[in-house]
């Protein structure tokens, strides 16, 4: 469950709830409500591009086929991935 609270409302409300609308336009939390969606289903994406780096580099790590420069590279890569992944949020809709 998820408290909404909307601007030029009651103080305790603004305080106790998990999201506040600075309009008072109730589209804006249809918005919110996909951006938290699109946003998990990015972090679902990067957690498991994560998984999948450390399930191949990792072993090949441990039997000497992944030199430390090639892993470090690799690693940097890995992290640009994520994070342009994650940059698509701000490609959104805006409203």
């Amino acid at each position: 469950d998820v408290g909404c609270a909307v601007a030029g409302g009651t103080d305790i409300a603004i305080e106790t709830s998990d999201l506040v609308l600075v309009k008072p336009d109730l589209k804006r939390l249809v918005f919110a409500h996909r951006l938290a969606r699109r946003t998990m289903s990015v972090v679902r994406q990067n957690l498991v591009w994560a998984f999948l780096y450390n399930a191949i580099g990792i072993p090949l790590a441990m039997t000497g086929r992944l030199t430390p420069i090639y892993a470090a590279a690799a690693m940097a890569l890995s992290s640009l991935c994520v994070v342009g992944n994650s940059l698509r949020l701000l490609g959104g809709r805006r409203e």
